[in-house]
């Protein structure tokens, strides 16, 4: 474990404006029942794992090239030009039941390809009958917003439009959007609820359903929500559901939800395994200190750090700005566009350092992190993975660190 010493790695080592909990007058919602605890309960030798080799998924063997699934030509070019060259073993699986019309129940961690499996056969249905139209719901804005980007770049040329519907982001640009008729509408389950209630969404209309990440949206309180939401939307319909975990709260949405669903489990190697994960000791006065240290380091070259608080997240992005390091925040108490502008930095690295609550341990797909700090330990055991999960992409070694209290 870490003390005072520097901490060193490599291969020889031993791994608008909604706030949460609150819902704007726009009907953004973003909830975390659950008390901050500051991770007292878990057992910290948790957060000290030798990284393994990375398994890449592309390598495992899949029946289908993308030619095989007859896509729209100009589709699939847009997926070659992605430099796209065979399906992952979800997609392999998926695209096809989509196709032929079934309810999908797919099990799959993060990482396996899953938006792509489900937004490929959407568009290719779309282009086929113009009369289809979809509605997505995942947990946060940022799942929500990085899903049609997605969409966006396999549609160059094609007549498929989007709208988004996502708290903290001006409605009536969304209301205006969505009045156009889109074919698809992508959003979070409050925002999409509100819209509804305004007579905004047209259900009735809606004939495919995908809900992504529907364990985090249950964690987030939005089961009452989603069947509010799914009440509404007419039969027969096809759903698909995305889930990286099977509980008994989701296995209670799958029956009143799916039809005679086919399930596609493709259970990953585990995201973290990869993840060089330690922690640093260090007294909660010198927590900042330590955390300045570490990233003096060279090979801290581009770096995730959680808090949990937004308040804390705030001031310590200020801090480190004021000491000379390319750093912001991402919390849910900025506007959109602030949030959307700064993860756009740190993707493109014009800032090295983002500090963020968890609102970033989900939905922020950058491939080049190259560490994660907790300099505020997480809430439960399911959050560090989901946080540490942000390192380590793809083939990629990642580097997490935890810092836990020395008295």
């Amino acid at each position: 474990m870490y003390n005072n010493a520097r901490p060193t790695f490599g291969a020889s080592r031993t791994k608008s404006f909604s706030r949460f909990g609150s819902r704007s007058r726009f009907g953004g919602v973003s909830r975390f029942p659950k008390k901050r605890s500051f991770a007292s309960h878990i057992d910290t030798s948790m957060y000290i794992r030798k990284a393994v080799p990375a398994v890449l998924i592309e390598e495992a063997v899949t029946v289908n090239s993308f030619a095989d699934f007859k896509f729209n030509d100009t589709l699939l070019q847009n997926i070659l030009s992605k430099g796209y060259i065979k399906p992952t073993p979800i997609q392999d699986k998926v695209i096809t039941e989509v196709m032929n019309g079934r309810d999908v129940l797919g099990i799959a961690n993060t990482g396996t390809g899953k938006t792509a499996a489900f937004a490929l056969p959407l568009i290719n249905e779309i282009l086929k009958n113009p009369a289809k139209r979809i509605i997505i719901l995942a947990p946060t804005r940022e799942l929500a917003t990085q899903i049609r980007q997605e969409f966006r770049s396999f549609t160059p040329g094609l007549r498929v439009y989007m709208a988004l519907a996502i708290g903290g982001a001006y409605m009536r640009d969304q209301v205006m959007d969505i009045k156009r008729d889109p074919h698809i509408i992508i959003g979070t389950p409050g925002r999409i609820k509100d819209l509804g209630e305004r007579r905004v969404i047209n259900f009735a209309k809606l004939n495919t359903v995908v809900l992504d990440e529907v364990d985090r949206m249950l964690d987030m309180g939005f089961i009452n929500d989603i069947r509010e939401i799914m009440g509404k939307i007419p039969q027969p319909r096809q759903t698909l559901f995305f889930s990286a975990t099977m509980d008994k709260k989701v296995e209670g949405l799958i029956d009143t939800l799916l039809k005679e669903p086919v399930k596609i489990s493709v259970k990953t190697q585990d995201s973290s395994s990869h993840v060089e994960q330690n922690i640093v000791q260090v007294q909660r006065a010198e927590k900042e200190n330590k955390l300045v240290e570490l990233l003096s380091q060279e090979q801290f070259k581009k770096v995730l750090v959680f808090g949990a608080t937004q308040m804390m997240v705030e001031r310590l992005s200020v801090s480190l700005i004021q000491k000379g390091f390319s750093a912001a925040s991402l919390h849910g108490g900025k506007p959109q566009n602030r949030r959307m502008a700064v993860v756009r930095a740190f993707k493109e690295s014009q800032i090295k350092i983002l500090v963020a609550t968890d609102v970033a341990a989900r939905g922020l797909d950058i491939a080049d992190i190259s560490h994660v700090i907790n300099y505020d330990q997480p809430n439960n055991y399911d959050d560090y993975c989901h946080r540490i999960g942000r390192t380590g992409r793809g083939d990629a070694m990642g580097y997490a660190l935890t810092f836990v209290d020395r008295y």
